[in-house]
């Protein structure tokens, strides 16, 4: 673990706050903080601190952990106002939900002349501790997001309106999955707790996380107004 790791992930994470920015909001020059990013030196206690509460983090956070461990694979974070959108939904539980159910979808549309559809997903929560525990399955939900004019026979058409997301944006997501998609969630969530945001998993009609389909991958999350 190294401190000035940490602090530089930081500063990125600050829609890449400057060194001298930095500096100004501590009183201190900007070769100090130069210095602490080099690990030539540490802060004392009540530097440390106020770097608390300028990156809403505790010491721990600053001094303890490997912050910047997966920071290269993940790229673009920022904050988007998704635009108002209709969709159709599927959900799986099984031990492979994800093919199945982004199949069901890609199916849909190509049978309505839709070629390459916006597809989301994101898991399915609603399991039992049997089906987790003793059958190893578990849920995942996709959505199409529809075009204009395009209408789906025999599907619910849901609606939500436009909402405040973070997003970050992962390159090859794929490489090695079970790795690099959760510590995105992970460095995402670390960004809003940065800045501010706090998650928003009650709005009502909206979708509170999902992954974007492809070779890459964006996630998002939804955010409080």
């Amino acid at each position: 673990m190294s401190f000035g790791k940490n602090l530089q992930f930081l500063r990125h994470l600050r829609g890449n706050i400057t060194q001298e920015a930095l500096a100004e909001k501590l009183n201190v020059s900007r070769q100090t903080v130069s210095k602490w990013e080099l690990d030539m030196a540490q802060p004392e206690m009540d530097k440390a601190i106020e770097l608390c509460k300028v990156f809403n983090c505790s010491l721990d956070n600053l001094f303890r952990e490997e912050m910047d461990a997966f920071s290269d694979a993940y790229t673009n974070l920022r904050i988007e106002i998704v635009p108002a959108f209709r969709y159709i939904k599927y959900a799986v539980i099984s031990c492979d939900p994800e093919g199945d159910a982004l199949n069901r979808m890609f199916n849909i549309a190509r049978d309505l002349g839709v070629e390459h559809p916006r597809v989301i997903g994101w898991d399915f929560p609603n399991l039992s501790n049997e089906q987790i525990n003793v059958f190893h399955m578990h849920g995942y939900e996709t959505a199409w997001i529809l075009p204009e004019g395009i209408v789906v026979p025999n599907m619910e058409i849901h609606m939500q309106a436009a909402h405040k997301y973070a997003a970050v944006h992962i390159e090859t997501p794929f490489d090695n999955p079970f790795v690099t998609i959760p510590n995105g969630y992970k460095t995402l969530s670390e960004y809003m707790r940065v800045n501010g945001l706090e998650p928003d998993y009650t709005a009502r009609d909206v979708i509170p996380c999902f992954e974007t389909d492809g070779d890459s991958m964006d996630i998002y999350i939804a955010c409080k107004p």
